[in-house]
């Protein structure tokens, strides 16, 4: 019973512990938003869109008030949004998206986490080529006509629309674009009355490798590592 107890509180704890992370992901994105176009998300699209990728982690409104009216405050840290190439075990390419107030810390913890890793912290440009920088939006599919929705928005700007399914297993409608037709995109679905899931700039590889399962976890520990660094806001990787 002792045993089953345990299991369920580091369960417990785990969940929290990708809640948290998600929850200060979604802030950052908040006071980059406000302090670039202002609090009102009427006027700003791109707080638009981190105020859906809140709803899509289940943050509280209040907390996302706070967010905002924290972003507006004199002591509002100054975040800059910076890219970290390189290599995981086995050859897999990573890209790791930041949000930081103080660069130097930041790449001084991705390196080490490349290296404690078994990877290595690659040079601006080492393997981005390998990755496709898109919009990428997630509708609820209920009531939409796929077809019909495809058919317009392609004159905005929609690549390929597709099947997907969110962290619940429920479905979901996934559409790229590319990024410099993001804005766009994203005017078009919500003229359609439509408020996305989630939205944001993603990169996605070209193509996928495949490793055995022991070489997998290898890799995705270190991805693991890189998620839980607080200035971290996503990692990329070709592994299938």
């Amino acid at each position: 019973m002792g045993r089953i107890f345990e299991t369920r509180k580091a369960t417990m704890f785990a969940r929290w512990d990708r809640m948290a992370k998600a929850f200060t992901r979604v802030g950052k994105e908040i006071a980059i938003a406000v302090k670039a176009g202002g609090p009102e998300p009427a006027n700003n699209p791109a707080l638009r869109r981190a105020v859906q990728n809140a709803r899509a982690v289940n943050m509280p409104k209040d907390k996302v008030e706070a967010a905002i009216k924290r972003a507006l405050g004199k002591e509002v840290e100054d975040y800059q949004e910076l890219l970290y190439e390189g290599y995981a075990p086995h050859g897999i390419a990573v890209l790791v998206t930041t949000a930081t107030d103080n660069p130097t810390r930041t790449v001084a913890n991705v390196r080490m986490h490349f290296n404690k890793g078994n990877g290595n912290l690659g040079n601006s440009g080492s393997v981005g080529f390998m990755f496709d920088h898109l919009g990428v939006f997630r509708l609820d599919p209920t009531g939409l006509d796929v077809e019909e929705l495809e058919l317009e928005l392609i004159d905005h700007g929609l690549q390929e629309l597709g099947e997907g399914t969110g962290d619940e297993g429920e479905p979901q409608l996934v559409l790229h674009c590319a990024y410099t037709d993001f804005g766009t995109m994203q005017e078009a679905i919500e003229a359609r009355g439509l408020t996305p899931i989630s939205a944001g700039l993603e990169y996605l590889a070209q193509n996928l490798v495949e490793l055995t399962e022991e070489q997998a976890t290898e890799v995705l520990a270190l991805v693991d590592r890189l998620e839980q660094d607080d200035d971290v806001q996503k990692v990329f990787h070709n592994l299938k």
